[in-house]
This record gives structure tokens, sequence and C-alpha cells, in this order.
């Protein structure tokens, strides 16, 4: 963590200093809160020991991103791969108790790759209502002589009932037009002229090719290993919550989902037992304070992977 950094290098780091601060801003919880007691707060503490302390149905939105059945180290925890069996026993654990604390108009988001994503279907499945199972192309992956790269990841979308939030004119996609159509003499049909090139406005399906992981040269990017795009949680809580509403990550980890409820006008709480992580999370919510850009989500849409790399990288530039 104390390696020093190339001028380019953009990775949130934090001082003995900064850990010792930000820890004052965390929460532990010793008995029932209300909701004003966890609004905007970092609670620091093994989900499962927190779980009843919360209050009932006070998510508008819940994005989990639990660990993947892989052995994976994070930090001072680890989890280890067990059976497609053990593991959806261990989704048992914590999915069903989400429900008590979304609300019944709540949606709820958990991310998953090819080797968990049966267990969570199943579970799912039983205690909510399954709408879709987002695929994002995940374009980092080792390659391999005896299989397919892995280079995609699954979110399962679920409701609590039959109401719900859905804006989807707040995820539409800006795509490049390849063949402009036109239309009465010349005009563009479902299409503009802009001073970037020709673009298509589009409805977002559940196949995402326009993310981006988190890498060094990133304003976002931490030490996390499995550290989400803030454009793929900005998707989800754009389309399924409104401004004002709370959003909740049992998975913290370094504060993805807070910091991107913050910059779109949301409240967050978010649950995390690692200490640094945790102290991550809260640095993430300050910068946000100065900061709401999200990569990849401009004017209000969503363009695809390097269609603004050059106004993007200007854009960085000027935060520094």
């Amino acid at each position: 963590m104390n390696t020093p950094k190339t001028k380019r290098n953009k990775t949130i780091e934090l001082s003995a200093e900064e850990i010792f601060e930000f820890n004052k801003s965390l929460l532990h919880l010793s008995k029932f809160a209300s909701i004003d007691q966890i609004l905007d707060k970092t609670i620091h503490q093994d989900l499962f020991t927190v779980f009843e302390f919360l209050p009932d149905h006070f998510a508008d939105l819940i994005v989990a991103d639990p660990p993947y059945n892989l052995s994976k180290s994070f930090n001072s925890s680890g989890f280890k791969q067990r059976s497609l069996i053990e593991y959806q026993k261990w989704l048992e654990l914590w999915i069903p108790k989400l429900k008590r604390l979304l609300k019944p108009d709540g949606s709820i988001y958990i991310c998953g790759d090819w080797n968990s994503s049966a267990a969570l279907h199943v579970v799912l499945d039983k205690h909510f209502i399954i709408r879709n199972r987002i695929t994002w192309e995940r374009e980092k992956g080792r390659g391999s002589k005896q299989n397919w790269k892995n280079s995609s990841e699954d979110i399962w979308f679920a409701t609590n009932g039959m109401q719900f939030t859905f804006n989807v004119d707040t995820v539409k996609v800006k795509r490049k037009v390849l063949a402009p159509y036109t239309k009465d003499g010349g005009k563009p049909k479902d299409w503009e002229n802009t001073d970037q090139g020709r673009f298509r406005v589009t409805h977002p399906s559940n196949l995402w090719t326009d993310l981006t992981v988190p890498f060094w040269s990133m304003p976002e990017n931490t030490i996390h290993p499995t550290q989400k795009p803030e454009k793929l949680l900005a998707k989800l809580i754009l389309a399924s919550s409104n401004k004002g509403d709370i959003v909740f990550d049992p998975f913290l980890g370094s504060g993805t989902t807070s910091a991107v409820a913050k910059k779109l006008g949301r409240h967050f709480v978010g649950v995390e037992s690692d200490e640094y992580y945790c102290c991550l999370a809260e640095k993430r919510l300050q910068l946000a304070e100065n900061n709401r850009r999200i990569q990849g989500y401009t004017d209000g849409h969503f363009w695809e992977r390097n269609t603004l790399a050059i106004q993007e990288a200007n854009k960085q530039n000027q935060d520094i």
C-alpha cells in the first residue's frame, strides 16, 4: 500500500492518519437501530452480527456483491470455494433476511458469476420475484489453453412485489450510429449529429458491453480485488430508485455503492467487516462531496466504452 505511485496512478489509498480519522465515522451497532441512526453510514461489522439490529423495510433498493463461489482473499478475511449445494446453503443464511429490510415495492440486485449464478437463481426465486438476469462483459480475464476465457459476470434483478420502480429513461445508452438511415430528404432517422459524431439513444438491454473494470489510472480505483465499476452501480441505482431513496449494500467492500448513491442524490447504508475497506468507503464519500462525476455517464446518458475517451481524459486532468 505504501509503494510509490507514478503520476498517472490514481488509485485511492489511505495513510495511517486517514485510517485513524475515518474510523471515527464508522458505525457499530449493539442494539436495534432506527433509520435515522444508520442513514448515510458505513457500518463496520460482520453482516450476520448486524442483521438483527437493522430496521424493518428501510431500503428502497438493495445491491449485494457477495463473495462468489471462489477461493479469494479480501484483505483481513477470505472465502473458500465449496460445492454448489454448500454455496446455496450459504446464500440461504442471508438472502431471506434481506426481505425484511426491503420495502414492499423495493428492488434487489445480487452479483454473481457462472460458478455461483445457478445457486443465486434458486435462492432468489424462493424469496423474491425474479425479473431478469443481466450479463455484463468483464473485459479483463485470464486466458486458458483448456477452457473458454471467463469474461462475463451476472447480476440478478428481483423485486419484493408486483409494484416497483424502474426509470427506463434514466439508463438509456448513447451508441455510435454505424448505418445512418435518413428520411424526408436526408433528415436523421432515430439518430442525431453531434460534435462527437452520429449517435442514437437506445433502450437498455440485459447485456452490457460498455463497462470498464477499474484499474490504476482511473480515479475510482482501489486495492479491493473485486471492485465493481461506478458506472455499473449508477445503472442499477438510477433505474431502480429515485432521488432521496435509501440504497443498502450488505457487502460494501471499498464503498462503490455508497459513493455512487451519494453522487446521484440517494441516501445509503453499507455494511463491511474489513476496517481498511470501510475507511476507503469513507474517503470515497469525502471525495464525492466535490466531484460527482461518474466515468462513462455524461449529460444524462450512458456512453459506450471508450466513446468519450478524449473528453474523459480531459475532465480527469481538470479534476486533479
